[in-house]
């Protein structure tokens, strides 16, 4: 069932009615395209998608790789698919021309990046993070660095990782050791081990750039202390030929419930006389640079939520309009004939929950990458600046609802199946365990919330949420207007109001005491989620009503039709229960926070 990957026609609603891409056309930095180059690149996307990566994807989680001492194996289909997203131009794609890029929007970037998570997610990793590491480089690394590895990684000879967490921290970053010593050379010798480190080893490529958090010798402690350094595998002359082995070893492989296919390793820094690293834009600057792979990579790993659960959907509803099971409730006869499963009003409301997760998901992540494009190429400056702003405050939104709920979305997908969801055969319960992971990754749920109350509405002083709300009442003011959505607008209203009640009453506690007001910050979180994805369904929904006042037709009309009535679900079952959660944040309910360790 390789051929099960996005639904083209949701795509196309994604990108050129509910964003409307293409009037990016009207930038300056995208003068020399059109429309056409980008569904071009996005049937190409699809084709290497479906071709590549697609067919290995269970084979990969059947046959992850080894270690034997000296060297990763990995099934060769691996090597296959890094080579034809590289030569396609996948990893330069959204780089200028002049560095050899197609100069294509971030938005249409991540459009094409969630074929391939969709296909395939453990082998699309290395090109996720690669892309990454290269855009770290590129925008903080000096002009020497720049030209000795960028052009490498840009056309695939050279992969990149992110190395932060040790075996001694994880999310607290502030306590990492990896020591970074200074050479007489100017470089830095790095000791230390770093562990999680997906795509930390393997063959793919001739070399592989780690980029590595550590302290230089002396640093103040805390997160003022932490610098970014480039560590190479292999050392790199100033031709650009390798040169010798740098001192980096594979401690060893980790093995994951899901995401097989993604080397997940323990690597150690200076088990001899230091690994060789070159500093990274200023020292003790590191944390601040690396917010941008790590924000980068909170969206990437929505993204890669929102796919999986795109797939989860779409598998159980080819399987529920294909699976005869049983007789509708009213009808007794032992003798007529069994019903598709999809008739069956459970399985209905099954499916209808999966859309809502997965088509919301996909929808709130490329809206995200809209934003990281406006950030970079609005004409106005002021529009820049609040896109950035925008992000920065959705971001843990973007990161945590679609790994939450996507997740969710896979386990009702195993349950439409039954039996046949739990077993090998079909790729249900793949899905469920890759998209298992991304709770956790790029900073737990628990992380993402206390950033988003203890950072971006606190010291920051919440001028993103600001923006949000005003985008939400500016949707608001138009879908009131609307018959068919008003009533979901009026539910929406009354959301944003308990929201903005239990945001004020929260940051009141946080500057009270910390600790208790952070306390319940994930199910803050999740009000806050809700309501974002109430205003991506309306805003969905609004589209859906101005069609159907076109009087569409056909298929067409379905799709819309299908776009209001998610809408209607996610507005009455969705938010039901908003108002008792807010009502207990509001409460400063600290149940669990007075529960003690000698209780459990």
């Amino acid at each position: 069932m390789t051929d099960l990957l996005l639904d083209e026609r949701e795509l196309r609603f994604q990108l050129y009615e509910l964003l409307d891409t293409e009037a990016l056309l009207q930038r300056p930095r995208y003068s020399e395209h059109d429309r056409g180059v980008f569904d071009a690149t996005l049937t190409t996307a699809r084709q290497i998608a479906a071709e590549l990566f697609a067919p290995h994807n269970h084979k990969g989680d059947a046959n992850e790789p080894t270690f034997d001492g000296e060297r990763i194996h990995m099934i060769a289909e691996t090597k296959a698919a890094w080579d034809g997203f590289a030569d396609a131009g996948f990893l330069a794609a959204h780089h200028d021309f002049s560095d050899g890029g197609l100069q294509l929007p971030e938005v249409v970037l991540r459009a094409c990046m969630a074929y391939f998570n969709a296909a395939n997610i453990a082998t699309v990793a290395y090109s996720f993070l690669s892309i990454g590491a290269t855009n770290l480089v590129k925008a903080f690394a000096d002009t020497t660095l720049r030209e000795r590895f960028l052009p490498p990684m840009l056309d695939g000879r050279f992969s990149g990782t992110m190395a932060l967490t040790e075996p001694g921290q994880g999310s607290a970053l502030g306590d990492l050791r990896t020591l970074a010593r200074p050479a007489n050379d100017g470089t830095y010798r790095i000791f230390g081990q770093k562990m999680f480190i997906s795509g930390g080893d393997h063959e793919l490529t001739d070399n592989i750039v780690h980029m590595v958090l550590a302290r230089i010798e002396g640093a103040p402690a805390g997160t003022k202390g932490i610098s970014l350094f480039l560590v190479p595998k292999f050392l790199v002359n100033a031709d650009g030929s390798l040169g010798a082995r740098n001192d980096v070893a594979l401690a060893g492989l980790l093995h994951k419930m899901g995401y097989r296919n993604t080397t997940s390793t323990v690597l150690a820094f200076g088990e001899h006389d230091g690994a060789v690293g070159y500093l990274v834009g200023e020292a003790h600057q590191g944390l601040s640079y690396m917010f941008q792979m790590m924000n980068e990579a909170r969206v990437g790993v929505g993204l890669g939520a929102a796919s999986l659960a795109y797939q989860s959907y779409i598998h159980a509803l080819d399987y529920a309009r294909q699976r005869p099971q049983g007789r509708l409730p009213d009808n007794k006869s032992p003798l007529a004939p069994q019903v598709r499963i999809i008739e069956h009003a459970d399985v209905r409301r099954m499916l209808l929950q999966q859309k809502v997760y997965a088509e919301g998901s996909l929808a709130l992540c490329l809206y995200a990458s809209s934003l990281v494009e406006d950030a970079h190429t609005a004409s106005a400056p002021l529009e820049r600046r609040n896109a950035a702003e925008l992000l920065d405050v959705l971001t843990p939104v973007v990161k945590t609802w679609p790994s939450r709920y996507g997740l969710l979305a896979c386990e009702i997908g195993v349950q439409i199946l039954g039996g046949a969801g739990y077993t090998r055969e079909y790729p249900l319960e793949q899905y469920y365990r890759d998209n298992r992971l991304n709770p956790i990754h790029e900073g737990t749920e628990g992380i993402q919330a206390i950033d988003l109350l203890g950072r971006k509405l606190g010291s920051r002083g919440g001028d993103g949420y600001r923006l949000f709300v005003a985008e939400v009442l500016a949707t608001l003011l138009v879908a009131s207007k609307d018959t068919r959505c008003a009533p979901l607008a009026a539910r929406l209203a009354d959301a944003l109001g308990i929201l903005e009640q239990v945001t004020v009453s929260l940051q009141a506690q946080v500057a009270d005491n910390a600790n208790l007001g952070l306390a319940n910050a994930t199910p803050y979180l999740d009000i806050f989620g809700r309501v974002v994805m109430g205003w991506i369904w309306l805003r969905q929904a609004l589209l859906g009503s101005s069609a159907l006042d076109a009087e569409v037709t056909g298929s067409e009309a379905d799709f819309y039709q299908g776009k209001l009535q998610a809408a209607h679900y996610f507005m009455t079952w969705e938010m039901a229960s908003l108002e008792s959660q807010a009502r207990l944040l509001m409460d400063a309910n600290h149940i669990a926070y007075y529960m003690q360790d000698r209780w459990f």
